[in-house]
């Protein structure tokens, strides 16, 4: 496996199969929350939110729209973030699959600022947000659809996207292989786990896309690793 580190893994997610779910995926959705917290997977979310906020004069009201939202767990973070600098925040978490709408509505059932909606990203209107964010959402996709979906998410924002995604690399593969088999015997868990790793991303590919994304959109795209094995992408339209 380790050698095959050096590209992009082609294969297909579990989760990516929309035609199963059901309490499988449910119960997938719980134990992913519980790795993303080990995981730190908020972090770089919520920094990459703030360096935003500081550049578009730290606005008193923002929406931000979470892309392949799963569950929403991250969007805990966000929260409290935006009670520390006193903003009036609305958060819209978008998501395929009902389960994952069902999960992050009982999560957030007594919090009046968050919704969840099922919706496909290119379904998604021209600045429907003020920010839009994704975690573990990008490397989903091939090479060649993502500058389509980076394209279509700054579309859909008025100050800039923020991204976060794994970096493809053998401790973070062995690290995710192990954990996933020590909280979980979930089939979702145990596979698309370290498969999402292989999927991830090292420099050269983000430098890659950010070529082409100045070439399609004339926006930037600033790249930086973050702990734990995990890389914040920004792109600003300010």
């Amino acid at each position: 496996m380790f050698r095959q580190l050096g590209m992009r893994s082609v294969k297909e997610e579990y989760m990516d199969d929309f035609s199963t779910g059901g309490d499988e995926l449910t119960e997938a959705l719980r134990h992913l929350r519980r790795l993303n917290r080990i995981f730190g997977a908020a972090g770089p979310v919520v920094s990459g939110i703030h360096r935003l906020w500081l550049r578009t004069g730290r606005p008193k009201e923002l929406h931000v729209m979470d892309i392949g939202a799963g569950s929403g767990e991250i969007n805990r973070q966000i929260l409290r973030w935006a009670d520390r600098n006193e903003i009036k925040l609305r958060l819209t978490l978008v998501d395929m699959t009902e389960e994952a709408c069902a999960e992050a509505r009982l999560i957030f059932k007594d919090e009046p600022r968050v919704r969840a909606l099922r919706c496909n990203l290119f379904d998604i209107e021209e600045q429907a947000a003020d920010v839009v964010v994704s975690s573990q959402f990008l490397h989903h996709f091939s090479d060649e659809l993502l500058p389509d979906v980076m394209c279509q998410m700054i579309k859909c924002c008025r100050y800039g996207i923020v991204v976060s995604d794994i970096h493809r690399h053998w401790i973070s593969w062995s690290a995710v292989w192990l954990m996933a088999r020590l909280v979980s015997t979930n089939r979702y868990i145990r596979h698309d786990g370290p498969l999402s790793v292989a999927k991830g991303f090292q420099a050269e590919d983000w430098q890659r896309l950010k070529q082409t994304m100045l070439e399609r959109s004339g926006y930037d795209l600033d790249y930086a690793w973050k702990p734990l094995f995990r890389y914040r992408v920004i792109v600003s339209k300010e």
